[in-house]
């Protein structure tokens, strides 16, 4: 970046969206953000942020990973440090509630050993909640290692013994977000996003009263939606694209189950500790516990896996596969849905299947995961 005669300036250890935000919020002409995100530190990766604090298009990597071969070594450099960055970002944070607002609040934050430790935690026990913190003691080693939101498990144990209101946990580099309700039960982002639209649409706070989710969300969520008034928009998965479909059609809130939830009056993109203040709100507007909000959203039987494979063939020349699908999309009709993709960042075939009851969807993965054994080598 230097030798092309840019400026960069670190902003050292900082969530992903508080990156997003300093971009927005200076006269910067990128963000970058090194991070494995919800993965073992081992597959650490790049996040690039726009001016405006939203992601790259894909049409824009595509061509910086085509530049990539030209470039070679140009030495080290010792970067500009700013400190100010943290700071604003859990100070913006502040203002979604009122001072004081969870006194009395015993909240479980897990922070995945990463980038959240500090400002989730800072920002919760400003507004007054008593935390029990899990995942907070990062060495660059240990993030996402059997803690934070792909491990939510010690978290829902540790709400039940602490007899806490809530449980809260990111992923390492804090733009996820998934929750369990005070009996310990784990709430997804279908869940969570469906109790946030509801609650908009009811008071006239949902722009155009829109949800906009990915095909990997249950079909559930177009169902509460519809009935409480509103409409769902569905985007192929990854955050990037839930968040183009948000602009282009005006909508204010958008998400995936995985726990990425968007909201542009919180932030310019996925913001973890943005989507906890959000359901906060909502349980304190209606004095409601998370066990009762949760139940707006009544799920489709649902199965889905990861299958390792040694190969990402082509899914038009995988032909049992191929056949399988359309078998049983015909079957399920309008009572359910099939969808399998390759993981973006693993060596995986992901499969779902929805369908009206528990053994429609169980044989139907069982005939799915055949299929994709005939057609490519499992590992």
């Amino acid at each position: 970046m230097a030798a092309a005669g840019l400026h960069p300036v670190s902003l050292g250890v900082v969530p992903t969206p508080a990156v997003a935000r300093a971009v927005r919020d200076s006269d910067a002409v990128l963000g970058v953000v090194i991070t494995a995100s919800h993965n073992p530190a081992s597959d650490n990766g790049i996040k690039f942020f726009l001016r405006d604090g939203t992601k790259l298009s894909d049409e824009q990597e595509g061509e910086i990973e085509s530049l990539l071969p030209e470039f070679a070594a140009i030495g080290t450099l010792i970067l500009e440090e700013e400190t100010s960055a943290r700071s604003a970002y859990q100070q913006e944070m502040l203002q979604h509630l009122p001072s004081q607002a969870l006194s009395g609040w015993k909240i479980v934050l897990d922070t995945a050993n990463g980038a959240t430790a500090a400002t989730s935690a800072f920002v919760l026990r400003a507004l007054g909640a008593d935390l029990v913190q899990m995942g907070s003691t990062p060495d660059g080693a240990n993030i996402n290692a059997e803690v934070g939101s792909e491990h939510p498990e010690k978290m829902a144990v540790a709400v039940v013994q602490q007899g806490a209101r809530l449980g809260i946990a990111h992923d390492g580099d804090g733009d996820r977000c998934i929750f369990c309700d005070e009996t310990g039960a784990v709430l997804d982002g279908d869940e969570v996003l469906t109790l946030l639209a509801m609650n908009g649409i009811k008071h006239g706070e949902l722009a155009e009263n829109i949800l906009v989710v990915t095909v990997q969300s249950n079909l559930g969520v177009d169902a509460a939606v519809k009935a409480a008034g509103g409409r769902v928009l569905r985007t192929d998965v990854g955050d990037r694209y839930v968040g183009e479909a948000m602009r282009q059609h005006g909508a204010s809130l958008g998400g995936e189950s995985s726990g990425h939830l968007i909201c542009p009056r919180i932030g310019p993109s996925g913001d973890g500790l943005g989507a906890a203040l959000l359901v906060l709100q909502v349980m304190q507007r209606t004095g409601q516990p998370l066990s009762v909000l949760r139940k707006g959203l009544v799920k489709f039987p649902q199965q889905t896996g990861a299958l390792k494979v040694a190969e990402k063939k082509p899914l038009a020349d995988c032909r049992t596969l191929s056949a399988e699908i359309l078998a049983l999309e015909s079957e399920l009709g309008e009572q359910g849905r099939i969808l399998v993709r390759y993981s973006g960042t693993e060596a995986k075939l992901r499969l779902l299947i929805e369908g009206p009851d528990d053994a429609t969807v169980t044989a139907g993965y069982a005939r799915l995961r055949n299929a994709a054994a005939a057609d490519l080598t499992l590992v």
